[in-house]
């Protein structure tokens, strides 16, 4: 099983690969993605990252308030996307 992490606090220039290079020194990275808004191609500054869900808590500890491109980023574990009827 795996685990998805919010990765917030992003700076704007960070890539899918940026994200997982991060990360990859705490965890085994299954997946990352930093999310680009559609209208602007940019990104919105946050992110996921997928980590087998036995390491899920010592990344969080590891990485949450870490420096990143001079910002000090988020991480927690990600909630279910909730849609709206």
């Amino acid at each position: 099983m795996s685990k998805t992490l919010y990765v917030g606090n992003l700076p704007w220039a960070t890539t899918d690969k940026d994200l997982a290079d991060l990360f990859s020194g705490s965890a085994e990275v299954l997946a990352s993605r930093v999310i680009i808004d559609r209208a602007t191609g940019r990104s919105k500054g946050f992110g996921f990252v997928e980590v087998p869900e036995d390491q899920a808590e010592q990344v969080i500890a590891a990485m949450n308030g870490k420096e990143f491109g001079g910002r000090e980023i988020i991480v927690n574990e990600a909630r279910p996307l909730n849609p709206t009827s």
